[in-house]
């Protein structure tokens, strides 16, 4: 009988994030510009542009990329003025929706979301309406048989708050916010390499989606993803691995 397997899910959302590449270039550069005009142009003292930076090297951008995107951001050389945005809303079955974006237009941005979410059955809420069942928190994915014996001894000592291993042997290790640079750091002194990583909105429950629920979820998910304002999207729901 098929289940829910997170690790399935986890692989099927990284599938998705791989196959649209095209536009990762430009959305990092946007959070760089962002990140360094709001924390200053030193990695090493803003956390949020040293996050950035090191997205911007996982998905081979060149350092000259990145750095024009700094130095942009810090003298506020292009005029543009992103801010940051987000937004809350359900998709399906009551599953929740945090919509993080970056725009230099409200109006044009709350539009396309709206529409993305409405599209295929879902609606945009209020401000506070799902964030609570979120928790602001640095993640790493490890692939099932890594060691969880030197992850656990690594993540804890660097000020890790948690490490959850699931009946497939899926590890994820949880942070704050605050620790995640110096839970990161450790990990790679230390030769392990999780399979996802960030400062992300981690969901307190899933709402598991199946059949025709979980088609249209998946619809609302890729169209808001396709967004060029649209940075992060993140939901509680969770798909039956027959439905990927």
């Amino acid at each position: 009988m098929a289940g829910h397997s997170k690790w399935a899910n986890i692989q099927h959302r990284k599938g998705r994030q791989d196959a649209k590449r095209g536009k990762v270039w430009t959305k990092i550069i946007r959070e760089i510009t962002v990140a360094a005009r709001a924390g200053g142009a030193d990695p090493g003292t803003n956390p949020a542009l040293r996050l950035a930076w090191d997205k911007a090297t996982a998905a081979n951008m060149p350092k000259d990329n990145i750095q024009r995107a700094i130095t942009r951001g810090a003298g506020g050389a292009d005029g543009t003025n992103y801010e940051s945005i987000r937004y809350e809303g359900y998709g399906l079955g009551g599953a929740a929706i945090i919509i993080d974006c970056m725009t230099d237009n409200r109006v044009r941005t709350v539009s396309d979301v709206r529409h993305a979410l409405t599209k295929h059955g879902g609606n945009l809420g209020q401000d506070g309406s799902v964030a609570f069942m979120f928790q602001h928190c640095g993640q790493f994915i490890f692939a099932p048989g890594s060691s969880e014996e030197q992850i656990m001894e690594v993540a804890l000592e660097a000020g890790a708050e948690d490490i959850i291993v699931d009946e497939e042997q899926m590890i994820e290790v949880v942070c704050p916010p605050e620790a995640y640079a110096a839970v990161r750091d450790a990990f790679e002194a230390a030769g392990l390499k999780p399979e996802m990583e960030g400062i992300i909105m981690k969901a307190l429950n899933e709402t598991q989606l199946i059949g025709d629920d979980a088609v249209k979820m998946q619809k609302i998910l890729d169209q808001l993803e396709s967004l060029d304002d649209v940075q992060e999207v993140y939901t509680t729901a969770v798909f039956d691995e027959t439905e990927e």
